[in-house]
């Protein structure tokens, strides 16, 4: 019996490295390379081809190779009696807090003002308010979002989360339900999307949500493209509702080459990294789910597939 890596275009040889680190004993196999689809009991995955899960007839298991299952749930020619698992990983969280971070400060400081005076020559100090008075939104309180409202808590921040059921973070306000949205939105001079992508948070980031905000507030997109209305990111720019946006995510990736947002001043753009799967550190999480699929436990992670995540 063996694990499967499907993960189209992409070097897989630091995962399969990583797997046979943790189980020398362990047979990988790299699709399209599978020698015999009927011994595949595990499948790992990441923007996996149509249909190809149907041709592995004893599966025990799908694996998300990330924290998202979007590629997994719109799959229509997925098993549906196969158990769904995704990976969280201690190196995940710390990197997205890392970059959301990094962007806060960078927004908080005013860097890119900075950066434009480099180019102009001009010497002139920006005033910026105490930490205590920019408000941090995080909408998604999920593992991620928790850890990083911690993070940015324990630097000092002012921040506060919204999830679509109540949720507790220690010391954290956490508003929920779209009865406490308003609540949630009016507070934040600086917007932070960490949610799951589901029916009911498609398209969420839009002209509506941004009304709601405090003007010139910062967003910071680091969930999933299709959050994001990007015709009313836009005109919320333009209209100095938003007084800027980092995106990480988009709804076409790679960004097409004539997308407005490369060229646009108050849009900082990155290709899908703001975190990326360490394969050392997922790879034991991976095993210790195959072990289990094999033996008929209780697997790690597993994913509510109607709810979305």
């Amino acid at each position: 019996m063996s694990l499967a890596i499907i993960y189209p275009n992409k070097d897989v040889s630091n995962w399969v490295t990583a797997l046979h680190a943790c189980d020398p004993k362990l047979k990988v196999e790299v699709w399209p390379e599978i020698g015999n689809p009927e011994e595949i009991e595990f499948a790992l995955c990441w923007n996996h081809p149509a249909a190809v899960l149907q041709q592995f007839p004893n599966l025990k298991c799908i694996s998300s190779l990330g924290a998202g299952v979007n590629h997994l749930l719109n799959d229509s020619t997925r098993p549906t009696n196969i158990p769904l698992v995704r990976l969280v990983d201690d190196g995940l969280k710390q990197s997205m807090a890392e970059y959301v971070m990094l962007g806060v400060l960078e927004h908080f400081r005013r860097f890119q003002d900075y950066r434009q005076q480099q180019t102009d020559g001009e010497w002139k100090e920006q005033q910026i308010p105490h930490m205590s008075e920019i408000g941090i939104g995080i909408m998604g309180c999920g593992e991620i979002g928790r850890y990083v409202a911690n993070k940015l808590s324990e630097f000092g921040c002012n921040v506060f989360g919204w999830s679509r059921s109540p949720k507790e973070i220690n010391n954290i306000p956490v508003y929920s339900g779209n009865d406490e949205l308003d609540k949630f939105l009016k507070k934040a001079n600086i917007l932070v999307c960490l949610l799951p992508l589901t029916p009911e948070t498609e398209n969420i980031l839009n002209t509506q949500t941004f009304n709601r905000l405090p003007p010139k507030t910062y967003l910071i997109n680091v969930a999933r493209g299709f959050h994001l209305v990007e015709e009313d990111l836009l005109l919320a720019l333009e209209s100095g509702q938003l007084s800027g946006a980092l995106l990480d995510v988009f709804r076409e990736e790679p960004l097409p080459k004539h997308h407005p947002f490369w060229s646009h001043n108050k849009i900082t753009i990155t290709p899908h990294v703001a975190s990326v799967t360490n394969p050392k550190s997922a790879a034991v999480q991976i095993v210790e789910n195959y072990r289990r699929a094999q033996n008929g436990e209780t697997l790690l992670n597993l994913v509510n597939v109607e709810g979305g995540y």
